[in-house]
């Protein structure tokens, strides 16, 4: 029979779903970075090298996975959210003195950007080893919530009184990107451990509650951006609401292990009633031995009827494959290129005249959330028909809408920036989400660790790229002042990323088509095998 999750490998999905929440302190950058400009006195050419420091952290991200061949997880989780009290924490404590140079502030961004790469290791370990032919959708739902990373600091700093004041915003971010990982990571670390798949018993239906309950918190969120400012809703009120519905997945593992344990005493009295059978007890024991190898041999069956796996890939080989370098560039065209837009979103707010750069920031973070969740979806009702969708193909039905986005900002109505705002984040939010699977489908998941963090570099080099573009085309537009002002601003550097974006597509279609051959076809072997097994030992059960 089949092995299902657990309730400890429920308290580890738990476990990395907080993580995840708060491990993008990052996210916040668009809604101080223009307090920072000023504070500092830096042009915006200088302010896109901030942005671009945070993700330069990622260079050296497959550090993490090498870590994690040799170091217990919760280890490396630490690992990571002290880089980041680390990298924030001092800027908190020095932001306001002269001796804080640009050029700190630059080393500790990319120090407390590389300790996200350290935690999301952790979290995508977790998911693979821990969930088996359910990874996917493991991965899914637990980097869905990295997209509520910034909804859930801007509203923190919105609740708590006197934290993001007009004249302290960007030491109240700091301080919450500093401190919050580390406080999460001391109440998690517990979970963070790989435990055997062991249990019989289905956790089908603890899926649809956490699709449940994460559909509601992504509702919350989106009530949250768009009615604080319609209906006035509390922001303290909302975050005790989201906070809630935050912490409610706990009550999944809680679950699964009261029945457990009820389950381990029925199966003490069955074994006691057998025992005073006497001799039926040597029956029963041959019927359970047929039923047993008629599920083994369902399982044979479905181990030769799957497809062999994919090639395993690692190491300096990864770099010499034409696939890599098609996934690489693709990646990099879109996902990447949505995290610069993101990032420049509190600089476009402003050059279209927009009061509210944090109501911006929390929709972009909401729909982030619900793109990052998608994926989750499409993996758990696919498993059940036996049916894998291609990640690839995946990624390249995601970047075009996201191209047509970035030549909709065309429009100077606040409108359409809204509107564009939300497809960008949704298709960014699901891109990245379908890459970690990606990763795993085209190259093993032998050496995951390590590959992931090398495909990621793309980040650095597309948010320096991309960025710096749009920097030198926004301080041209300026003419020689700090700020530009008006719809301009921006006008040729949405054309180009719009451009850019269409040629993603372009390289994702092709990596599709040279890999759909294997892609999307081993998982949907392996859950196949594992509900033939389950099926005919079922069958077995009754008829014994």
């Amino acid at each position: 029979m089949s092995s299902s999750p657990s309730s400890a490998h429920w308290l580890s999905l738990v476990g990395s779903i907080w993580l995840q929440t708060i491990n993008g302190p990052n996210a916040d950058f668009p809604v101080y970075s223009s307090q920072l400009k000023d504070l500092k006195h830096i042009s915006q050419v200088q302010l896109n090298f901030l942005a671009f420091a945070s993700d330069a952290g990622k260079l050296f991200g497959w550090f993490s996975g090498v870590a994690a061949l040799y170091l217990p997880l919760w280890l490396v989780a630490f690992v990571g959210a002290a880089f980041g009290l680390v990298g924030y924490g001092v800027q908190y404590l020095f932001l306001d003195s002269a001796g804080l140079r640009y050029w700190h502030l630059f080393l500790l961004t990319s120090l407390a950007g590389n300790g996200i790469c350290w935690i999301n290791t952790v979290c995508y370990l977790l998911c693979i080893r821990n969930f088996g032919s359910s990874s996917r959708v493991a991965v899914s739902l637990a980097t869905s919530y990295l997209g509520l990373s910034a909804k859930v600091y801007t509203s923190l700093a919105d609740s708590i009184p006197g934290l993001a004041n007009s004249n302290s915003k960007a030491k109240a971010y700091l301080l919450l990107n500093a401190v919050v990982p580390m406080l999460v990571t001391v109440v998690v670390a517990p979970s963070l451990r790989v435990v055997d798949l062991t249990s019989a018993a289905s956790t089908d239906a603890a899926f649809l509650v956490m699709f449940a309950i994460t559909l509601a918190t992504g509702a919350c969120a989106v009530v949250g951006s768009i009615g604080s400012t319609s209906n006035g809703l509390s922001s303290r009120e909302h975050m005790v609401s989201l906070s809630v519905l935050l912490a409610t997945p706990i009550l999944i593992p809680l679950a699964l292990r009261i029945r457990e344990s009820l389950n381990k005493i029925r199966e003490t009295k069955r074994e006691n009633r057998i025992h005073d059978l006497g001799a039926d007890d040597d029956a029963d024991a041959i019927e359970r031995v047929v039923a047993i190898d008629i599920a083994d041999a369902g399982s044979k069956e479905g181990d030769s009827a799957a497809e062999k796996p994919r090639e395993e890939v690692g190491g300096l080989r990864l770099l010499r494959k034409l696939d890599f370098w098609l996934y690489f560039f693709s990646y990099m065209f879109s996902g990447t290129l949505g995290l610069v837009f993101l990032n420049n979103l509190g600089q476009i707010a402003e050059s279209r005249r927009l009061a509210q750069t944090s109501t911006l920031v929390s929709l972009s973070s909401s729909f982030g959330f619900f793109g990052r969740l998608l994926p989750s979806f499409l993996d758990y009702y696919s498993a059940k028909s036996c049916y894998s969708i291609s990640r690839t193909g995946s990624m390249a039905s995601l970047m075009a809408p996201m191209a047509g986005a970035f030549f909709l900002l065309l429009y100077p109505s606040d409108l359409f920036l809204y509107l564009s705002t939300a497809v960008i984040g949704t298709c960014t939010g699901a891109i990245t989400s379908v890459a970690v699977s990606a990763t795993s489908e085209l190259f093993g998941t032998k050496n995951f660790g390590v590959n992931h963090n090398v495909v990621v570099t793309n980040i650095p080099v597309g948010s320096l790229c991309f960025g710096y573009f749009a920097a030198y085309l926004y301080q041209r537009g300026a003419r020689g002042s700090h700020r530009c002002i008006g719809a301009g601003c921006y006008q040729e550097t949405f054309v180009v990323w719009g451009a850019t974006c269409a040629v993603g597509t372009l390289l994702c279609a092709v990596l599709y088509a040279r890999s759909r051959s294997f892609a999307g076809r081993l998982p949907a072997a392996a859950a196949g095998g594992a509900v033939r097994t389950s099926c005919l030992a079922r069958l077995a059960n009754l008829v014994s």
